[in-house]
């Protein structure tokens, strides 16, 4: 039995080698970029809980737009991965002019939202009871900082473009590198225009977003250089602006794999953000606690975000070569290893629970709330990594459709109903809501189980 379970489970030396090959410069540069956002999370904490606030908000309300970009770019990045397996550069050079036109179709879309509903989607995080600080300078600070991060939008774009295809054709290093320039230019320039260092002026909250917009261009400019001046590398990108044109029965056979995660995505973000908005009914003080407890949970969480991409990479690739059994294989093994790794980061994080909310000036209750958030995000942390695990397995082989149903469906039809009644109809606190929240979960848990088990996602897509 155990000689059984280790061989569907455990890897040689080899595969964990390949695996984290693939893995560790994602995971190193999101978390070097999100111990970078910890670090500007903490800086902008050190101005008041208003700030913090305001600038959570908002972050919240991108996250919105950059999970649709994700979304409408991985349809065809699914194509990408297929592609590269059977080096047809021809192929890939399709999936980026798709991109293109979606990344900036997504873009203007964007733009157009928050330049005209912006004040209105913040005052929605601002109408529950007023504990834990003033709603209308929370309010001023976001629209602040708000409008100086829509600057940022186009470099992120052809950041996504670029990286997400790089990616999907194996190359994880380039994009780890430019990245983490990236998050120290960001940093930097955080200490000077926050704080107002070396005669520069203290812009607090703009000056946040300043730095955000800056360090994007730099990333951009990075990536993109790099790609085009390495074309041995990326043969893809040989006359790759000759035109934008994709042909017909390609957009439409890219767009029917991609629709259901663009809608998904823009689902399941906005899902994330009436999570927020139904636990921003028990005050103010539950957005900077939960702010915290999402800035400490981020730069943990690389592990499984690194290892699920994983997943789509190398699976996709084995799945476009026809090695479908090896795909099955390496897909337990890789789900396996991811859970196992973040039952270790768990303990770990709970460790660090109680010290980490005492560096931002808060106060005691936004405090011991965030603490109450980040041990809960902990002890939720191996599911959350199986989840996304079965997620990835299942896109890598086009179930876009089942992907929809699994992800931003349940979260509209469970999630947000269990917690906007919780919210509304009870008295119970904050953190109970939270935590049933992630317990109805386990019924996607299931579903993903199931799903994978049965190999509903082992085919080749490019072939058909």
């Amino acid at each position: 039995m155990l000689s059984m379970i280790r061989k569907k489970f455990i890897g040689d030396k080899a595969f964990y080698k390949m695996v984290l090959a693939v893995a560790v410069p994602i995971m190193i540069q999101n978390g070097i970029t999100n111990f970078v956002g910890l670090l500007d999370n903490i800086m902008v904490g050190q101005i008041g809980t208003e700030q913090m606030s305001g600038v959570a908000i908002v972050n919240q309300l991108m996250f919105v737009y950059y999970l649709c970009i994700f979304g409408g770019l991985a349809g065809a990045g699914i194509f990408t991965a297929q592609y590269f397996g059977q080096k047809d550069d021809e192929g890939i050079r399709h999936t980026f002019h798709y991109k293109f036109w979606m990344a900036l179709i997504l873009t203007l879309g964007a733009l157009f939202v928050f330049l005209g509903l912006g004040e209105y989607l913040i005052q929605m995080y601002l109408n529950g009871s007023n504990d834990g600080g003033d709603p209308i300078a929370a309010l001023s600070y976001g629209k602040l900082y708000m409008r100086v991060m829509l600057f940022g939008l186009p470099a992120f774009m052809f950041v996504q473009i670029y990286v997400s295809t790089l990616r999907e054709c194996g190359e994880t290093v380039v994009p780890m590198k430019s990245g983490i320039t990236a998050v120290f230019v960001n940093l930097f320039l955080n200490y000077l225009l926050i704080y107002g260092k070396f005669g520069l002026p203290a812009l607090g909250v703009v000056g946040a977003a300043i730095a955000t917009v800056v360090s994007r261009y730099v990333e951009a400019a990075i990536v993109i250089c790099w790609t085009h001046s390495h074309k041995e590398k990326n043969s893809f990108i040989v006359g790759i602006y000759k035109t934008l044109k994709v042909p017909g029965h390609l957009a439409g056979k890219f767009f029917i794999k991609g629709a259901p995660l663009l809608v998904n995505e823009a689902l399941w973000s906005s899902g994330m953000a009436t999570l927020m908005q139904c636990y921003s009914i028990r005050g103010l003080r539950v957005i900077a606690g939960l702010n915290i407890a999402n800035t400490i949970n981020n730069v943990f969480n690389v592990v499984f975000i690194a290892l699920g991409d994983a997943v789509a990479i190398i699976i996709g690739q084995l799945l476009g070569a026809g090695k479908m059994e090896e795909a099955r294989d390496t897909d337990n093994k890789i789900i396996a290893f991811s859970v196992c790794c973040c039952i270790g980061v768990a303990a770990l994080m709970i460790c660090i629970a109680p010290l980490f909310p005492q560096i931002y000036n808060t106060t005691d209750d936004v405090k011991a709330l965030a603490v109450q958030f980040i041990i809960a995000q902990a002890i939720f942390m191996p599911q959350a990594a199986f989840m996304h695990a079965t997620y990835f397995t299942l896109r890598s082989g086009g179930r876009t459709i089942v992907t929809f149903l699994f992800d931003s469906v349940f979260v509209w039809c469970v999630s947000v109903p269990v917690a906007y009644g919780l919210s509304r109809m009870t008295s119970i606190p904050v953190i109970a809501i939270f935590a049933l929240v992630q317990i109805s979960d386990w019924i996607k848990c299931v579903i993903g189980f199931v799903l994978v088990k049965k190999g509903v996602w082992l085919q080749n897509i490019v072939s058909k």
